[in-house]
């Protein structure tokens, strides 16, 4: 009995403290509007505000998104998990939706270029770590899907590997899907999220020219962006005039006055030129395809080389993808711009990835954390057991193969400590995962 009053005051104060913080939220979103576009500004004790969400430049988006789900909380559950069975994972991908009678849907494709913070902010909003992550390039190789379902709302999330060019695929013996998933996957989208890492002092004041080729060909599908890494700039201020380089100075529309005088950029001259633009009009496509030799691609694409940012973004969001109080601005945002329509899938799915997926790919991760260069991009795998014990202990053995007698040293370690300590780091988030024991074996051998 004691136990059981002691459980529902714990989840009665987490109610009252998810309703405390979205009332928080609803004082700094009125306080953007009023304050104007920009909510990073000069000012304050400490002489500078700083808020995750620097723009909400909808006045009809923020009285919905107070008046509506965000006011009490009661869209609020769990994440979803991943069934540890191949075969029930196909059956729940197959399942038919158990959605509402006002049900509303929103595909959300997070575009950019590698090592920009994507499968970060994919894992952050889907409340569990199903997309491996790690700080080398091309940790994703192919497009990945998540689920995030709230009350009557289903958010898919495109997570794609970053956008690069077909000489760097060719250059360094690249899978085909890192040049051609993210292209494909944006066709699919409600909303691109254009992720750009503002750390980065050598990047950030510029959109990448691939991420502007694929804003220019679609530019029915309405985008925001997302400045991600904030934490790591020092000077917050900075954060103004990389948002004024990146959006020419244009948000939904509108000039912001983020900075006095912005500098007109190619794309500001042209603003009826490029706001006109169809898929009709501009075949911008990956440079493998034949039709970029047409004379009026080119001349489009010179422009964009030219170009440094894109004046089309609907919204602007600064936030740190490993702080979860600036996913939830994000988060209630997608989940407000959400229209209505049918679920794609059944309200438990998390992925649509097998379990064996999930498994390769965070041992891949902890190899690119662990080991240098270019070894943990050799290392093949192979699952040799995947079975779960009387217990519901899940037992998995997995077999990794490197090309070289060196490589297998590295992975081992020194007295098999690291391949030892990749199996442990990977069992606990298997665990998360997959919300039971998992106990995992890790073998090493040259590949012949």
């Amino acid at each position: 009995m004691a136990l059981r009053v002691c459980a529902r005051f714990l989840r009665d104060s987490a109610v009252l403290s998810r309703r405390a913080v979205v009332s928080a939220r609803q004082e700094s979103a009125s306080w953007f509007l009023t304050a104007g576009n920009a909510a990073c500004s000069r000012g304050g004790r400490n002489g500078f505000i700083f808020t995750p969400a620097c723009f909400i430049t909808s006045e009809a988006f923020l009285d919905r998104l107070i008046k509506g789900k965000a006011e009490d909380g009661s869209f609020y559950r769990h994440p979803a998990s991943v069934p540890t069975d191949s075969d029930e994972q196909v059956s729940l991908l197959l399942r038919h939706p158990d959605q509402p009678d006002n049900a509303k849907v929103l595909k959300v494709a997070i575009i950019g270029s590698p090592n920009a913070g994507k499968s970060t902010l994919s894992n952050q909003l889907l409340g569990r770590k199903v997309f491996a992550v790690s700080k080398k390039v091309h940790t994703t190789r192919t497009r990945a899907l998540g689920v995030l379902t709230e009350d009557d709302t289903q958010i898919v999330i495109l997570d794609t590997p970053g956008l690069t060019t077909a000489s760097k695929v060719k250059r360094h013996q690249l899978e085909k899907s890192l040049l051609l998933d993210p292209w494909n996957t944006v066709k699919e989208a409600d909303l691109m999220v254009v992720m750009v890492d503002a750390s980065d002092k050598w990047t950030c004041n510029r959109l990448d020219h691939e991420v502007l080729k694929c804003l220019a060909q679609h530019p029915d599908i309405p985008a925001i962006l997302v400045l991600n890494k904030v934490d790591l700039v020092k000077a917050k201020d900075r954060l103004l005039n990389i948002t004024a380089d990146l959006t020419c100075g244009v948000v939904n529309g509108q000039k912001t006055q983020v900075r006095p005088m912005i500098r007109a950029s190619p794309a500001e001259k042209r603003p009826e030129r490029d706001s006109e633009m169809s898929l009709d009009e501009d075949k911008i496509v990956p440079e493998d395809s034949a039709e970029t030799n047409s004379v009026r691609s080119k001349e489009k694409l010179k422009a964009l080389r030219s170009q440094q940012g894109w004046p089309h973004f609907k919204d602007v969001f600064m936030l740190s993808s490993l702080d979860s109080d600036y996913i939830d601005a994000l988060k209630n945002y997608l989940m407000v711009a959400a229209k209505p329509g049918s679920w794609q899938y059944h309200s438990e799915v998390l992925t649509d990835q097998r379990p064996e997926e999930v498994c390769t790919n965070i041992i891949r991760e902890k190899l690119l954390e662990c080991l240098p260069q270019e070894v943990p991009y050799s290392v093949t795998q192979s699952v040799e057991l995947w079975q779960e014990a009387e217990n519901g202990e899940l037992h998995i053995s997995v077999k990794l193969y490197a090309k070289k007698e060196s490589h297998v040293s590295m992975v081992i370690g020194p007295a098999g400590q690291l391949v030892a300590q990749i199996a442990h780091e990977v069992g606990e988030d298997l665990s998360r995962v997959f919300l039971r024991a998992v106990r995992l074996k890790l073998s090493v051998k040259l590949r012949r």
